[in-house]
């Protein structure tokens, strides 16, 4: 369990401001988290890394020069938001653009992406690089799902040390696809963790058993089987990984990689290296040859018991870029002259604080749009254990939790923007970021997308009236779709979200005023969602348990039917939107 904190909220932030102390010759801290604290080359491709804290030393103890030139860091398990990501490359562009990478996790790929795009559209060039090393979390033929884990580090790594020596974008980006190609990882695990505050374990292990595949939030694995010898599961690992060996490789036999044996927490060096022991002897059996391994506690997650092998299979490229020097607080490899450190006016760090002029009917309509906030946030937080058990019948039990997180830090935001006399599209722009910055995950990005589409549309020129709301359903609805990937019938919020704007699109071009056009299509909205409960998911984390879902609802569709219910009452008591 984790013992030392001390406010559980404050976990994530405390730990930031701690780990710049510790290493300020190598980091410096952000908005959104940790860049370069020296002086890259002019014009130097940046490799800009990221995830949910909890995984130390990932993300950012591989921030450094050699390795990464910026870290997101999300909330506990939560992936950082697009503002975090667009922050931090902001801070670490040199003008050469900058490659994003991560594990391959739906919140990391929705929040990254949005970054990507808005760092393109201000003429930085950018592109995303999730790495999908996972080979238990989906077959060969799937190979774009999978998850990343420990693989991380061999592609963070080659993609930096290339972008280090001068390789241009298109051959950095090359290089570091071609490295995730040919890296494999399977992992395991024997215990749970428990985050910072909490009386139990986020998920858990049968005593005496072993779960071969389980990802490193818990995700479900492959299968559950005694615990064997370390000779056993080294024997385990090697076979499994040598079973899938990457396009070209026609045999093991005289290749060579560079093997991560990686520890998730809670097993000691020492247990390591009595596995290593067995790994490097079945390796030499295979005629593999070695380079450079690293034996270690490489990406974790906070106490949970288990370890993860990795093989990187090399060509003489990747190997000359995975034995370049680095040196950042977490990872040392060969020797190293550090750089001048950088001064602070050399960091490029957008405002994302500036309230623009409003003219006063935008002014007093965003006090009604922070009501039908507040009365989200009560909606929400009257549900959150419902939501929670709704989610764990096939995922991981958090929809409530970053439900909650998000909404209340949106009317935290919203509550200061009103005072500060923003008009409603500022107003509702910024609490989208908000929610988005404090819930991460899946469904933090896409309440950001949404509350961010409806805010664009409604302006802070003129009162929202019902076609410039309407219209912003129907952005907020296409920004879900482009950003999420789901379809109707993928049971996933979009199956509820579909029919509210259909409805309140055909009743406010029929003339209804928009408090009636709301009502009726929260009304359609709730029947979807309660209706989902028969559809089986084919996307996010309910995936790989679908069958379990069926009879239970969607829990992202039951809170937007929530939401635009109780929206849906202010609305209808009187608001300064017209007809």
């Amino acid at each position: 369990m984790t013992r030392l904190f001390n406010r559980p909220s404050d976990f994530a932030s405390e730990l930031i401001e701690g780990f710049v102390a510790a290493y300020s010759d190598k980091v410096r801290q952000v908005p959104g988290g940790v860049v370069r604290n020296t002086r890259s080359r002019p014009g130097e491709v940046a490799v800009v890394i990221g995830g949910g804290s909890g995984h130390y030393p990932a993300f950012s103890g591989l921030v450094g020069q050699g390795l990464a030139h910026g870290a997101a860091m999300g909330n506990l398990f939560a992936s950082p938001s697009a503002r975090q990501v667009y922050s931090v490359s902001r801070a670490a562009d040199n003008g050469g653009g900058v490659i994003l990478s991560f594990g391959n996790y739906a919140g990391d790929v929705l929040h990254f992406g949005m970054a990507k795009e808005r760092l393109n559209s201000e003429g930085i060039r950018c592109e995303v690089l999730p790495v999908t090393d996972d080979i238990s979390s989906a077959p060969i033929e799937e190979r774009h799902k999978r998850r990343g884990i420990a693989g991380d580090l061999t592609v963070f790594k080659t993609a930096a040390a290339a972008a280090e020596a001068g390789y241009d974008f298109d051959t950095t980006l090359a290089v570091a696809r071609r490295a995730n190609e040919r890296t494999r990882s399977l992992g395991v695990a024997f215990s749970g963790c428990t985050l910072p505050g909490a009386s139990q374990p986020l998920f858990e292990v049968a005593a005496n058993k072993m779960a071969l595949g389980m990802g490193i939030h818990g995700e479900p694995g492959i299968e559950d089987c005694d615990i064997p010898t370390a000779d056993e599961l080294a024997e385990r690992l090697v076979a499994t990984l040598l079973e899938e060996l990457p396009e070209g490789v026609e045999s093991p036999r005289g290749q060579r990689v560079t093997v991560l044996l990686n520890g998730l927490g809670s097993v000691k060096y020492e247990e390591l290296f009595v596995v290593y022991r067995r790994v490097a002897q079945l390796l030499a059996d295979a005629g593999i040859e070695v380079i450079e391994p690293e034996v270690g506690e490489l990406v974790t997650s906070f106490d949970m018991a288990g370890l993860s092998l990795t093989l990187f299979w090399l060509d003489e490229e990747l190997e000359r870029l995975w034995r370049a020097p680095a040196a950042t607080p977490a990872f040392r490899k060969g020797e190293i002259t550090l750089a001048e450190p950088l001064e602070a006016t050399e960091l490029e760090i957008p405002d994302l604080d500036v309230v623009t002029p409003a003219s006063g009917e935008s002014r007093r309509a965003a006090a009604c749009v922070l009501t039908a906030l507040e009365a989200a946030e009560r909606v929400v937080l009257a549900n959150v254990e419902r939501l929670g058990r709704i989610d764990a019948i096939a995922g991981d039990g958090d929809h409530g939790i970053g439900m909650e997180r998000g909404v209340k830090a949106a009317v935290e935001k919203a509550r200061e923007l009103e005072a500060r006399d923003a008009g409603a599209g500022t107003l509702l722009t910024r609490a989208a970021d908000a929610w988005a910055d404090r819930a991460g995950g899946t469904s933090g990005a896409l309440w950001g997308v949404a509350l961010g589409a409806l805010g664009t549309a409604i302006g802070d020129e003129h009162a929202p009236d019902a076609k410039r709301v309407s219209e912003g359903v129907r952005r907020a609805l296409e920004g879900i779709i482009h950003f999420g990937k789901a379809s109707p019938g993928d049971k996933t919020m979009v199956d509820a979200l579909i029919p509210f704007h259909q409805t309140l699109e055909r009743e406010v071009e029929g003339g209804a005023e928009l408090a009636q056009a709301w009502r009726k299509a929260a009304e359609a909205a709730h029947r979807a969602a309660e209706e989902s409960a028969h559809l089986v998911p084919k996307i996010g984390r309910a995936r790989p348990l679908a069958e379990k879902s069926v009879g239970t609802p969607d829990p992202g569709a039951i809170s937007l039917a929530l939401i635009v219910a109780a929206v849906g009452e202010v609305i209808s008591k009187g608001t300064p939107v017209t007809a």
